[in-house]
């Protein structure tokens, strides 16, 4: 059984109650990790204040950000480990998990060689007055993450904090939580002082909670459903705790007439079936102009047609999602559209000798779907595609920005004026223009509007959202 790591220590839960580790592509428990709770998160926030006190805090930034650049080798000299580690706990193809682990990697290289290049400023002000900015670490940060990019997700959250100097308190789901685990291990050998990176797991109901409402904190960073990033805004805020959300989408591909059908068909298909759909960018609406929209769609069924599902040996397109509840959720929406008399164009294909026990779901491409059905507003976190058409600009912008959510939009077209324009209309954190996402994006900033939450991750601007500024007055006569 592992343990969880606080502290520069490997500990158990104090009651010792513990969780299973399943694997989707077969329904075994293969591992088991401690369920943690309040006891392990105190300890753990209180190791981080005693780095921040100690050692970590007194580390320059020159010195951290080569911390954060061995951390990053090491990952890499572990590919193959944590690669296997890693499609073993969320059920992908071998292939998206070893791109997963280089981008893991990646993070804490960007972070580590921009840790000392965060730099303050001077401000002109009255005779006498010498006025500088500083930017300084938050404190202690915490980072609630999801099951569906595990190893990315610590480096896009944690990377960016230990770069600017915080201690770190990360809770990784349940159901994911052994490639965080085995980072703790790369990090202290690669110098992390004791306490600068703690790992409590247990369930997000019991440590989640625990860990986004403790007044020990300075922050918090969470990616995942809307109901719960309400909840955990609403136990920051009473500790007036700076929060960073990132909680879902329901991304649109908009095709206009003079698109390149060649090159964006397949990057259609593979933005809504990567990792089974459960993106937060998964190009889940597919939205194209009316007098190319039967045409574009059957080219795109055509390739949906030939997308496989299996196991992460297999190396497929996609796996199985992640846990029974999911499977439950996406099977329920089809069924639901099914029921409401929206035709299956197309389907994809779980692979022969699957295992029976995994959460197996069939890629779904719907359409025409109505504007108002559930697949076209709510997000499924599955393989399931809606095509819908549009009549024109205007029409496509309000079709675009008709969801609660704005996190990732696409624009397909040749004109590069309505390009442009429709990528300033759209309401979305990020815009692709002819192409769709970032394989991981390390460099670019990335968060949401409306629903799809707010603040920003990634690139430079995550090292200000994990940080805070100070003025300095000095009167000198």
């Amino acid at each position: 059984m592992k343990q969880m790591y606080i502290g520069g220590r490997w500990i158990g839960a104090r009651d010792e109650r513990t969780i299973p580790v399943v694997s989707p592509a077969d329904g075994e428990a293969f591992e088991r990790v401690p369920r943690g709770g309040a006891h392990e998160v105190d300890l753990a926030v209180a190791a981080a204040r005693a780095a921040l006190d100690g050692p970590w805090g007194r580390v320059t930034a020159t010195e951290r950000g080569r911390v954060l650049v061995r951390i990053g080798e090491a990952v890499l000299a572990n590919e193959d480990e944590l690669a296997r580690l890693e499609a073993r706990d969320t059920g992908k193809p071998m292939a998206t998990a070893r791109n997963d682990i280089r981008v893991l990697a990646r993070y804490f290289e960007f972070y580590g060689t921009a840790a000392d290049k965060v730099h303050g400023e001077t401000i002109p002000f009255l005779a006498g007055h010498q006025v500088s900015l500083v930017r300084e670490p938050l404190g202690v940060t915490a980072h609630i993450i999801p099951w569906n990019y595990p190893a990315q997700m610590l480096g896009r959250t944690v990377a960016p904090a230990l770069a600017m100097g915080n201690a770190a308190v990360l809770k990784p789901a349940e159901d994911t939580p052994l490639s965080a685990l085995r980072v703790a291990e790369l990090a202290a050998a690669a110098g992390l002082p004791e306490g600068a990176f703690n790992v409590v797991t247990g369930l997000g109901e019991e440590a989640g909670a625990a860990l986004a409402a403790h007044p020990g904190i300075d922050f918090v960073s969470f990616t995942g459903s809307n109901e719960v990033g309400t909840l955990v805004q609403q136990a920051a805020a009473k500790n007036a705790v700076k929060c960073v959300l990132e909680l879902g989408g329901k991304s649109p591909q908009i095709v206009f007439d003079d698109v390149d059908v060649e090159r964006a068909v397949p990057i259609v298909v593979r933005a809504i079936v990567q990792n089974a759909g459960q993106t937060c960018t998964a190009g889940s609406r597919l939205l194209v102009q009316r007098s190319i929209h039967d045409a574009f769609v059957a080219r795109v069924a055509e390739a949906f047609a030939k997308v496989r599902v299996g196991t992460p040996e297999m190396d497929l397109d996609c796996g199985p999602v992640m846990n029974p509840a999911q499977q439950r959720r996406v099977q329920r929406y089809v069924d639901g559209a099914k029921a409401a008399g929206i035709p299956v164009i197309a389907q994809g294909r779980i692979a022969d000798g699957v295992p029976p026990g995994g959460y197996w779901v069939t890629p779904t491409l719907f359409g025409p779907v109505p504007r108002d059905a559930a697949i076209a507003r709510e997000e499924v976190f599955g393989p399931v595609l809606a095509a819908m058409s549009f009549e024109d600009e205007a029409d496509a912008i309000r079709l675009a920005n008709g969801t609660d959510y704005g996190l990732l939009a696409a624009v397909w077209t040749g004109n590069s004026g309505r390009l442009h324009r429709v990528a300033k209309a759209v309401r979305a954190g990020q815009v692709f223009m002819n192409c769709y996402g970032a394989g991981g994006g390390v460099e670019l900033p990335f968060g949401g509007t409306k629903r799809s939450g707010h603040g920003r991750e990634k690139g430079l601007l995550a090292l200000e959202e994990l940080s805070t500024t100070k003025t300095l007055v000095h009167w000198h006569g």
